[in-house]
């Protein structure tokens, strides 16, 4: 078998386990397990699966590209993972989705801020955008499945998420919803504010330096 369908098969796995133990497999199992013993099964088949991946991925050595990049191919990428950056930096900060009660255990989501106004998924964003950032310039082939399935991975999770909280927060989420933005930039332009901005080309900036091969503004200061 080829790294790339190596890669698909333990991709396919992880993106199907996940939805599985997220949604419909997670009460039942939590009630069994118990929450602790539910999650570290979780955690346990995820980091097994994904760890499969890229050990299929390294297994692959050096492939063939299937095309070159062109240069504002690489300027695309630049930019595509200078956003990621700053949309999972800013994600881990004043999430106005994490639910709070009022008077009466009504639900409480706060107005949206920060990376939250550019997306309701800012860190699942965050990801699909390195994907695909990666597709535009890193074309061998299990290079190209490992991306997709991050890829797929993120957008879909973020969908169910919307269909999961819909169901159990109600009109809450609904007006969340109406405020917010599914794809990036949706509903406007929005800055992603100070320390979404800063945090997250400290983070891309760093990235890009560690990288293997020079990419990013280290590409052409070689």
């Amino acid at each position: 078998m080829s790294a790339a369908v190596n890669v698909a098969a333990f991709g396919a796995a992880f993106i199907a386990t996940h939805l599985a133990l997220s949604h419909p497999l997670r009460a039942p199992l939590a009630k069994r397990l118990g929450n602790a013993g539910f999650q570290g099964l979780y955690s346990a088949i995820a980091l097994a699966l994904f760890g499969g991946m890229i050990w299929a991925r390294k297994g692959a050595g050096a492939e063939a590209w299937l095309w070159q990049p062109s240069a504002p191919a690489w300027i695309a990428a630049s930019l595509l993972t200078w956003l990621a950056s700053v949309l999972l930096v800013g994600s881990f900060r004043r999430n106005p989705a994490m639910v709070t009660f009022g008077p009466g255990s009504e639900v409480v989501i706060g107005e949206p801020v920060g990376v939250f106004r550019i997306t309701r998924h800012p860190m699942m964003w965050g990801f699909a955008l390195w994907a695909a950032a990666h597709t535009l310039v890193h074309p061998e082939p299990s290079a190209l499945v490992l991306a997709g399935v991050i890829l797929v991975m993120a957008l879909v999770g973020s969908a169910a998420q919307d269909v999961k909280k819909r169901r159990h927060l109600g009109p809450a989420w609904s007006e969340w919803v109406a405020r917010t933005s599914f794809v990036p930039f949706g509903r406007g332009i929005h800055p992603p504010g100070t320390f979404a901005s800063v945090g997250g080309t400290l983070l891309w900036l760093a990235a890009t330096w560690a990288h293997p091969l020079p990419v990013g503004l280290w590409q052409w200061l070689a």
